[in-house]
């Protein structure tokens, strides 16, 4: 039952598998070139695979973006020019080739790829900064020269990461392919792990659409269910939701594992760490007793990116909220144009913003703290309430994520009686301020 262009993608996910063996057995270690060519033609193919002739966008994209740092090197204007030019290009084909569903079509390793050309831009800017203007992680990844076309386009295209990511910088590309993470690499069981992982999520989400669809929220029947049941049934759809993604992520990363290129350095112990490119931290995510622990442990590349290249760059405005909420926008905008997506990071802001304003005010009750520290079983019972809350209003944020028109979410968010609205958005004017006075 699964629909082809769904399928194409999961059948690309385990192509890399021995794509990455062969890279392993034949080409690790040697003239970088090779590998330039090696990356650039296997992720192609697998690009041609799923989206036909309509992977020319990609290679327009990169070529145009190429040029453009030919001819602006490291400057603000290539930052700006690849910027506008690229985000531009990926919000027109939003428009003609968008429809009221999620379209699995060229957009989708587009907008992979718009953060990665960006990104370099920026690397290249930084590259020509004082280090003491820099911040840790710029330091780390900040390019001083412009890499060669084919080194550009291998990291563009590198196979396993090409279509739905993980994102990583050039530097980590750069020293992969020179050997710097070993030329043989022990990450084979690493891989398996997660690969594992990857099928056990995968089968959760199959076992969980026996129960719940996408469209479960705005069924009749659904509507009638009394209110806790109603509640429960949210939080298994947005389990639902999100295992989809996470499935995914998880076979694309052992697919990067297995390549060599999530090294990360050694534990205390002296033994290699694979987890560079860990985009879902699983015992996080499946241990929330906040909203903030699902940003730590969902999509974690594309939320350091964010970090890196959008919110901290807007320190000049001097304001955190600020500087948030521009970050939640793009990450909105880069998307696409559904209602749905805006109003979901609205709820990430709203979210966010209630977590920190409440452990704020409570931190400040020395008395509160004392009993929590001595009695463990009102600790133990605040934590169990926190799971429930975040299991069933994770599905409640998702809402408008999933179903992206507001005559569906609104539907939805009406079947179960409003209640992320009645909480959230009254926050920050009504319930905090009663809370501090009290």
């Amino acid at each position: 039952g699964t629909p082809e262009p769904a399928l194409r993608v999961l059948i690309s996910l385990l192509l890399g598998y021995p794509i990455a063996y062969l890279h392993r057995r034949y080409l690790c270690g040697k003239d970088p070139n090779l590998q330039y060519l090696y990356f650039i033609y296997t992720g192609l193919g697998l690009g041609y695979f799923n989206f036909g002739f309509d992977i020319f966008h990609a290679v327009f994209a990169v070529i145009f973006t190429y040029l453009t740092l030919l001819l602006f090197n490291g400057s603000a204007i290539a930052v700006a020019l690849t910027f506008v030019f690229n985000m531009g290009y990926l919000l027109t084909g939003y428009y003609y080739s968008g429809t009221t569903d999620y379209d699995l079509n060229w957009t989708v390793p587009q907008c992979v790829l718009v953060l990665r050309l960006i990104g370099i831009s920026f690397d290249l800017y930084d590259g020509r900064q004082p280090p003491e203007n820099l911040n840790v992680e710029a330091k780390k990844i900040a390019l001083v020269k412009r890499p060669a076309f084919l080194e550009f386009c291998g990291h563009m295209f590198f196979p396993t990461s090409f279509l739905i990511g993980p994102q990583f910088p050039m530097k980590r590309f750069q020293d992969f392919v020179k050997g710097a993470y070993n030329s043989q690499p022990d990450s084979v069981i690493y891989a398996f792990r997660r690969f594992a992982f990857g099928v056990f999520y995968l089968a959760m989400f199959q076992v969980l659409g026996m129960f719940v669809t996408d469209d479960l929220l705005l069924t009749e029947e659904y509507q009638n269910l009394p209110f806790f049941r109603r509640a429960f049934l949210l939080g298994v759809w947005g389990r639902f939701s999100l295992y989809k993604y996470i499935s995914c992520w998880l076979l694309a990363e052992s697919g990067c594992i297995l390549f060599g290129i999530t090294y990360n350095g050694r534990n205390e112990k002296g033994q290699v760490l694979w987890n560079g490119l860990e985009n879902v931290k699983i015992s996080v995510f499946e241990n929330t007793t906040q909203f903030n622990h699902y940003i730590q442990s969902f999509n974690v590349n594309t939320n350091a990116w964010v970090g890196h290249y959008i919110y901290k760059r807007l320190k000049f405005l001097n304001n955190r909220l600020v500087s948030q909420a521009f970050a939640l926008l793009f990450l909105a905008l880069w998307h696409g144009f559904h209602s749905g997506y805006y109003v979901c990071f609205c709820f990430e802001f709203l979210v966010v913003y209630l977590e920190k304003d409440l452990q704020h005010t409570l931190s400040k009750n020395p008395n509160l703290q004392k009993t929590l520290q001595e009695n463990m079983i009102l600790s133990l019972l605040i934590h169990m309430l926190l799971r429930v809350y975040t299991f069933v209003f994770m599905g409640w944020c998702l809402i408008p994520f999933v179903l992206l028109t507001y005559e569906r979410y609104w539907k939805a968010f009406g079947a179960i009686n409003y209640a992320g609205m009645i909480l959230y958005v009254p926050w920050p004017i009504v319930y905090g301020p009663i809370l501090r006075l009290l």
